[in-house]
């Protein structure tokens, strides 16, 4: 263990212990051919679940460009490097509040076409919303979520080509806690799923195969939910986007 290092919960280390034993475990060759060579930067002040995730990331034919246990020595690469891609925990020293936050935020606004994907312990609500507002090519996803090394693989690459993708608990948690007015009381208990859906960053066709339904009947759920929240007329990408932040917005 590093001199002067500060433990972090044993929860926080779960990811960590799942990721190593993931580490040999088969990966998905259509993700690691999508994703070929994208240049990554990680920062974790964990050094095993840092590692793990370098090493897993290498074996998916990603190129890890570095690795940095704060946010500062995090900076300092991004500046060098312009990596596509940058993971980073959401807690990191000194600290250990949302480091990682800020600094993502501050490689946003100095890098903008750099994708963010911010790792977390825990649901936080409020972060994952102030991250998601940032734009296209973020992401928040539970440390747990790692375990799955095709899914995590395909998340990033997703996440890398524009998409704005939040974790399921974290869905979850803000379904389970809607205002009392909530603006999103006209979508229907379908489009409701598609919508949360859409905020994982799935495409038309993955929201498809998960609900069992055809592509053509998402397409329609998805004109629906944009016509319903009155979501102005731009890109189709960037109005999935606006359609998520107000569906994360109005918890």
């Amino acid at each position: 263990m590093d001199a002067g290092r500060t433990l972090v919960p044993e929860r926080a280390r779960a990811g960590a212990r799942g990721l190593v034993r993931m580490i040999g475990s088969q990966t998905s060759h259509e993700a690691i051919a999508d994703a070929a060579r994208a240049r990554v930067a990680i920062a974790d002040d964990d050094v095993l679940l840092r590692e793990g995730l370098a090493s897993l990331l290498e074996r998916s034919g990603l190129d890890v460009i570095g690795q940095s246990g704060d946010a500062v020595s995090l900076l300092e690469q991004v500046r060098a490097h312009h990596p596509d891609l940058v993971i980073v925990d959401i807690r990191m020293p000194p600290t250990f509040t949302t480091e990682g936050l800020d600094v993502a935020k501050q490689i946003r606004e100095e890098l903008p076409e750099t994708a963010l994907v911010v790792l977390s312990a825990h649901v936080e609500v409020d972060e994952a919303t102030e991250l998601l507002s940032s734009g296209q090519r973020t992401g928040y996803l539970l440390k747990s979520r790692v375990t799955d090394v095709a899914d995590f693989i395909d998340t990033l690459e997703r996440i890398r080509r524009g998409a704005a993708v939040v974790d399921p608990a974290l869905v979850r948690e803000l379904v389970a806690a809607r205002r009392v007015h909530d603006p999103l009381d006209d979508i229907s208990p379908r489009e409701r799923e598609v919508l949360a859906l859409m905020a994982e960053g799935r495409s038309n066709a993955g929201i498809a195969r998960q609900l069992w339904v055809t592509e053509g009947t998402v397409e329609k759920h998805v004109r629906s939910i944009l016509m319903k929240l009155d979501v102005s007329e731009t890109s189709d990408d960037h109005r999935r986007v606006l359609a998520v932040l107000m569906f994360l917005n109005n918890r």
